[in-house]
């Protein structure tokens, strides 16, 4: 920080714990991962999306870019669910190992075949070895879960040894734990919260005002994912309370 302001929330410091800031990559160059380093100390998860990772040129050299600022990796989901489906899951460990990759989304947000049972016992495996974030929630916006079934298999995930549960929404925020107009289901997040501890889960939200609404319900520490590589510090600010949005929230605590 340039100048030391009075009434700043205090924020965890890396290697955190608790309000972490997961950035999705979505495919940048070797030159904008070096750009985006300028903001490490802001992020603590870079998540390569979705299928990126197998056809990203220089994949490794970025993931070293990463590493050395101390930022933990993982490879979206939906490639998970890509190796589940074609039964290669031992190639899939076996990339993860040749990426020098620690870290793990198990997910089944496409994929109909990977029951919730089947999923669990591939956390538990994983976790012996590796760190496992599990997502929960469907990436279909027709495909409504009730709170009591998002509680119970965030539970269920955490019992079988997912260091973190991911809340669903997609990289457009279109789903999941928001509506398909971005809306937050604020009813059914804080039903979620009656049961589930807050540190345990990393919420996606892309949009700004998804972002607004965690960091007034939980605090500037919430855990916050898929974020644009553009929003790192905007993001922070938030956290701060140095934008329009949360100046209030923090300044008389």
């Amino acid at each position: 920080m340039n100048f030391k302001l009075t009434n700043i929330p205090n924020r965890s410091i890396k290697p955190r714990n608790n309000g972490l800031t997961m950035v999705m990559d979505k495919g940048l160059s070797i030159g904008e991962a070096k750009n985006l380093m300028d903001s490490s100390d802001y992020i603590d998860i870079i998540k390569l999306g979705f299928g990126t990772s197998i056809i990203t040129k220089n994949i490794k050299e970025k993931i070293k870019i990463y590493q050395e600022k101390n930022i933990n990796i993982y490879l979206g989901g939906t490639l998970f669910e890509a190796f589940f489906i074609r039964k290669m899951m031992k190639e899939y460990e076996d990339f993860l190992n040749e990426l020098n990759i620690d870290t793990i989304e198990i997910s089944d947000g496409v994929c109909n075949e990977l029951s919730h049972d089947l999923k669990c016992k591939y956390i538990s495996d994983f976790s012996k070895k590796f760190t496992v974030f599990s997502e929960v929630g469907s990436k279909i916006s027709e495909k409504i879960i009730p709170p009591y079934k998002w509680i119970n298999l965030m539970q269920k995930e955490l019992d079988a040894g997912s260091s973190k549960v991911i809340a669903e929404a997609r990289e457009s925020g279109t789903v999941g734990v928001f509506r398909k107009d971005g809306e937050v289901r604020s009813d059914l997040i804080e039903e979620i919260l009656t049961k589930i501890p807050s540190n345990k889960i990393l919420w996606e939200a892309p949009m700004k005002d998804q972002q607004v609404w965690f960091i007034k319900l939980i605090g500037a520490n919430v855990n916050l994912g898929n974020i644009d590589p553009h929003e790192v510090i905007p993001l922070e600010c938030l956290r701060l309370g140095l934008r329009g949005d949360t100046f209030y929230d923090f300044i008389n605590k």
